[in-house]
């Protein structure tokens, strides 16, 4: 048998499940990628087939690991979209009905509940996320009203619920794995652990309704983890070395542990992360543990923006167009003659949370044409991450770089545009899908294929494409119209008068 000499990263995300083979130089030697559907049931409900999802990482895994290649796979490292949940049978591992994904907003009621009758504070001192329907505690409890309103099944354990690792890691092992465990920096995202003690609360577990014996036990990033039991072409017994969530696997690609860095993610919406100290709410920017390394728990702040990459797609739906259309108008295009656009489709996040703001559409004029909206477009992905740098910086001081991974780190045109708008050089990731090399790093760390300085210095890569502001004169007006323009989409909110954080 050929020595083991190859990494299989699998990236189950919102859109497309990614496999990736990495070699110990840090090379990508293949990829593959399957689609992942949504479905809209109702106006802000939107759901995943979890049997699709399970699907898309079986596909994705065969069409990357060729036969020959399998017994020369050492591990498998796995990231995954974070805040979607599902409620599964813990003994054959189907799931009980559709996952409910980050995007969904059927809770916001709830939110508003717990909100007034004084909760939010203490969800925010414990977990370091405000009240929003974007984390996983308030779908938890909406699936179990819906599916286990008495809580017999859950209650018993028959039951789990949880994030997607937690259910992807149950069903790599096997029936024959009795135990379900979640990894610290998914868990953190649920809205249901301590984020000082790295444990379930039992307060918070009472407040949403879910009981202890339906969470998986919690691990750290590097397990310990069952091996798999049935992936093909992968022979039984595969060890998962790695597991962090995908957001957090990027800013672990880009040596994010480096002093000023900053991360963004450009995907269907945005996470802008940096390891740091924990924030005041009034920051309007959250706490989340990133991962765990042996006895170290790293904490990182993030902001997470709801729309980014998904405004362009809704804009191409809208105009009946391809979205590279868009990307290559918008790119051709100077400025956006006036027109603005805050893409708050179910309301704004960090650093405003407020699910109360519209989306907002100004500066049209007679000759307003697709182009124009197009930059538009594209000019409040950019926009939308500098609130949230801004906010950052306000916390830990000054920012040095600024590092951007996605797909839409393809378009020269953002990039320089998010350089001149925040005034940091900007450094775009080697590969689009950071988030599988990241959790694949984290793995090969623990096989001794590279150390921690190896990774600062970018395995020997080339570097990467670098963007660095230019002279910017209409920086100020263009955010002074923006900041504008986002307080007329909360207009008709409560919260635009509260500080940016949820109250």
């Amino acid at each position: 048998m050929p020595a083991p000499d190859l990494l299989l990263a699998v990236d189950q995300g919102t859109g497309s499940t990614k496999a990736m083979l990495v070699d110990p130089t840090g090379a990508v030697v293949a990829e593959a990628s399957v689609a992942v559907g949504q479905a809209h049931p109702r106006p802000g409900w939107v759901e995943q087939d979890g049997e699709e999802i399970w699907a898309s990482v079986r596909g994705s895994v065969a069409a990357c690991v060729a036969p020959e290649h399998a017994g020369r796979v050492a591990g498998v490292a796995l990231s995954v979209q974070r805040e979607t949940v599902l409620l599964w049978d813990r003994v054959t591992g189907t799931p009980v009905a559709p996952a409910l994904s980050w995007q969904d907003q059927r809770t916001g009621d709830r939110a508003d509940q717990l909100e007034r009758a004084g909760h939010a504070d203490v969800v925010r001192a414990r977990t370091g996320l405000p009240l929003d329907p974007m984390f996983s505690a308030l779908k938890a409890q909406w699936l179990l009203d819906a599916h286990d309103a008495d809580r017999a099944r859950t209650g018993s354990g028959q039951w789990c619920v949880g994030t997607l690792d937690a259910w992807l890691l149950a069903r790599l092992a096997g029936p024959a794995s009795a135990e379900v465990v979640t990894e610290v920096g998914c868990a953190s995202r649920t809205q249901l652990l301590d984020i000082g003690t790295t444990a379930w609360d039992p307060q918070l577990l009472d407040l949403f309704g879910v009981p202890a014996a339906a969470l998986p036990r919690v691990v750290g990033s590097t397990g310990p983890f069952a091996p798999v039991a049935d992936l093909a072409p992968l022979p039984d017994g595969t060890p998962v070395l790695a597991v962090m969530a995908d957001s957090h696997a990027a800013l672990f690609a880009h040596a994010g542990w480096r002093p000023g860095l900053v991360k963004a993610t450009y995907g269907t919406g945005s996470s802008v992360m940096a390891l740091g100290p924990r924030a005041s709410s009034a920051s309007g920017v959250c706490a989340t543990v990133a991962w765990r390394c042996g006895d170290e728990t790293a904490l990182a702040l993030e902001a997470n923006i709801r729309s980014t990459g998904r405004t362009l797609t809704w804009l191409a739906d809208l105009l009946d167009v391809d979205v590279d259309v868009l990307f290559t108008e918008a790119a051709a295009t100077p400025d956006s003659d006036g027109v603005t656009l805050v893409p708050a489709f179910g309301g704004l996040g960090a650093p405003w949370w407020d699910r109360d703001a519209v989306p907002v559409l100004s500066g049209l004029s007679l000759g307003t044409r697709r182009p124009q909206l197009a930059r538009a477009a594209l000019e409040s992905i950019a926009l939308q991450v500098d609130d949230a740098v801004t906010a950052f910086a306000e916390v830990t001081g000054p920012l040095a770089e600024l590092a951007g991974d996605g797909g839409m780190t393809r378009s020269t045109a953002l990039m320089q545009l998010q350089a001149d708008v925040t005034g940091l050089p900007v450094r775009v990731g080697r590969t689009a899908n950071l988030s599988a090399l990241g959790v694949a790093h984290l793995a090969g760390l623990g096989l001794g294929w590279w150390t921690w300085s190896e990774l600062e210095d970018g395995l020997g890569a080339p570097e990467p494409a670098a963007y660095l502001p230019g002279a910017d004169d209409q920086r100020s007006s263009r955010r002074t119209t923006w900041a504008r323009e986002v307080a007329r989409s909360r207009f008709r909110s409560p919260r635009h008068l509260t500080s940016k954080a949820t109250p």
